[in-house]
């Protein structure tokens, strides 16, 4: 669940992206999983779907690689793009509770949020693991 003001526009990084609507000082809790809000589920979850539910589960669910679950973010914290120098950085929890994304930095209002998806994502670039067992 997102825990501070954010608005989505056009990104230059790729198409949709998730802006801070405010400043953002360092170490700010940006996204934490809120149990009853996001949706965790098994590893196999995704072989239960249809087409098209399958292939928005395939693009804004990430698989916690400590855990195999797949985590789908009930807000607009799914358009946050990757960067390879991120804003935030990402904790991840053996069973999910206490994941959380913090501000690595100052972010300012305007300022697009992004995150090393390789912090917390089992495929980090799309599709469905399918080397997880």
């Amino acid at each position: 669940m997102l825990l501070v003001k954010t608005k989505i526009k056009a990104s230059p990084i790729a198409g949709t992206g998730l802006f801070a609507d405010e400043f953002i000082p360092k170490g700010t809790f940006i996204w934490r999983f809120k149990k009853g809000f996001d949706m965790r589920v098994g590893k196999d979850y995704p072989d239960t779907l249809q087409e098209p539910a399958k292939s928005f589960f395939s693009t804004y669910a990430y698989q916690n690689p400590q855990t195999l679950h797949y985590v789908l973010c009930a807000d607009d914290a799914r358009f946050v793009n990757h960067s390879d120098n991120p804003n935030t950085h990402c904790t991840e929890d053996s069973d999910d509770e206490d994941s959380a994304t913090i501000a690595s930095r100052d972010i300012k209002e305007g300022e697009e949020l992004t995150e090393d998806y390789r912090e917390f994502d089992t495929n980090p670039f799309g599709g469905f693991d399918t080397h997880t067992g």
